[in-house]
């Protein structure tokens, strides 16, 4: 099998764990609005966004560290693992022993007036051990990619928010049918059941955390506590960087929100966020699509480094990806007046929500940047230069800082879009211009700006000028399509027919 089609056929298997993770998630959130009172989501989105900046700092950006390590020393696999469990073992040890002695001072900062501060003292505990168990099993889910295990990462993932989901529908719908019908154990869950209590839903997440982690001892039983140290200074010396890259990251995705929120009038913030939290949702698909293709891109284009022809196998794959990429632009743009009615769990006012699908077309053409930029991220990790995604990382960071604290007053959500679009648009040229200096990679440079230009104008075209008409969208859907069979038939005849 040629390369090409195996890095397809392990993606493929990766976006299908995430598509499935993610509709999971869409389940759960019309029965957690159900079951809990609004306030509920404060605790849910300022808990899990802590999380996503912790999960990031104990990484440590071991993750690709490991892929590039264990593909340039492939003499000290063995070591290479270690290394970089061990490191992510420290930390996470060292933040669950913090965590667990200053929970009662984490507790009290997160609950503001103290009325639940015993609620959210157990909150805390049950995090510190979830970001514990999840971190501690970065490196052995990176080891079953490296290993080219796609369909044991993608059962274990779906074990994983199977047992998620199943913990939160027996605390919800099943404990309180085993009370109320005198079934077999009856008295000791009326002891301690609270009934519609959120706590649930994180016990549940620790419980599959916990599950995950058991799948994983195969993986975990193959580190040894030997630790090369020379190895891993010039290991520390790469991740760094990705580290302060991946959190800048993280800045640039959510910066947005919190500003909306600090710079727009009191009488106003809460209705714009809600509209741009609400229609940021249809950009969520561009964003699954990404999510697969890194996953499976990642260990794939460490591992072929050394092939002869591996750097026109990374520009064949940018331009397939691109061309992805814009056909899935132009798509949902072309289905917005479909896709907007689940853009909002409150049916009763979701047409207040419609407002804000202008911001809609500005945000994915942002990911589709942001989906070229991981694309043409690999030049620097490849040749060690992890210190240029540094620089462009927090060059994004202050570009989204420095122009949503100048358009959001004036713009509102409609800025932070412009925002979000210019600052990935920039990145993304960034990174081709310094990677084209230092590893430079043949790419269809003229035909992939053509494919972006043509998303570009039927994207206009779909929106604007038909005013979102879904039949004339869908045309112009179908005829891209057409145009990209046309101009690329030879080439994937030959990717078809190659073994």
């Amino acid at each position: 099998m040629s390369a090409i089609k195996r890095f397809l056929g392990q993606t493929a298997i990766y976006g299908l764990s995430t598509v499935i993770s993610r509709l999971f998630n869409f389940i759960l959130t019309p029965l957690f609005t159900k079951v809990y009172p609004s306030s509920v989501f404060g605790i849910f989105t300022t808990l899990y966004a802590y999380s996503s900046l912790i999960n990031t700092i104990l990484a440590f950006g071991m993750e690709t560290t490991f892929f590039r390590y264990l593909n340039k020393h492939e003499d000290k696999k063995a070591e290479v693992y270690n290394n970089s469990f061990l490191c992510i073992a420290f930390l996470s040890i060292l933040f669950l022993i913090t965590g667990l002695v200053f929970t009662d001072a984490i507790a009290a900062y997160l609950s503001g007036d103290g009325a639940q501060l015993a609620d959210y003292r157990n909150y805390v505990r049950f995090f510190v051990w979830l970001l514990f168990i999840d971190a501690i099993c970065v490196i052995p889910f990176a080891k079953l990619r490296a290993d080219n295990k796609a369909m044991r990462y993608s059962i274990i993932k779906f074990m994983n928010i199977g047992t998620f989901v199943g913990f939160n529908l027996f605390f919800i719908f099943v404990v309180p049918v085993i009370i109320r019908q005198q079934w077999p154990f009856a008295d000791w869950f009326a002891g301690w059941y609270r009934g519609p209590w959120v706590g649930y839903a994180f016990i549940a997440n620790l419980l599959a955390s916990i599950f995950t982690f058991l799948l994983l001892i195969p993986e975990l039983m193959k580190i040894r506590l030997k630790f090369d140290a020379e190895l891993f200074r010039k290991m520390f010396g790469y991740s760094w960087p990705v580290l302060v890259a991946n959190l800048s990251f993280i800045v640039n995705e959510n910066l947005d929100k919190i500003a909306l929120s600090r710079l727009l009038p009191d009488g106003i913030a809460e209705h714009e966020v809600g509209i741009y939290g609400a229609v940021c949702k249809i950009a969520i698909f561009m964003s699954i699509f990404i999510t697969a293709f890194r996953m499976g891109a990642e260990p794939f284009f460490f591992s072929h480094a050394k092939h002869e022809n591996a750097r026109k196998t990374y520009a064949m794959i940018l331009h397939y990806f691109v061309i992805a990429l814009a056909l899935l632009f132009v798509a949902l743009v072309a289905n917005i007046d479909l896709l907007k009615y689940f853009i909002s769990r409150d049916k009763a006012h979701i047409g207040e929500y419609w407002v804000g699908l202008p911001a809609v077309p500005y945000l994915l053409f942002g990911y589709v940047c942001l989906g070229i930029y991981s694309n043409l991220s690999i030049w620097y990790r490849l040749s060690d230069q992890t210190k240029f995604g540094l620089y462009i990382s927090v060059t994004g960071a202050v570009i989204t800082i420095v122009l949503n604290f100048v358009l959001i007053p004036k713009y509102s959500y409609m800025g932070s879009a412009w925002v979000s679009m210019f600052t990935y648009f920039v990145m993304m040229v960034i990174s081709y211009v310094l990677g084209q200096k230092y590893y430079p990679i043949p790419y269809h440079l003229k035909r992939i700006v053509a494919y972006l230009l043509v998303s570009v104008v039927l994207v206009v075209l779909s929106f604007w000028v038909f005013n979102r008409n879904i039949y004339i969208g869908n045309a112009l859907v179908l005829a891209f399509m057409g145009g990209i069979i046309y101009f690329e038939k030879d080439q994937l005849r030959n990717i078809l027919t190659r073994k």
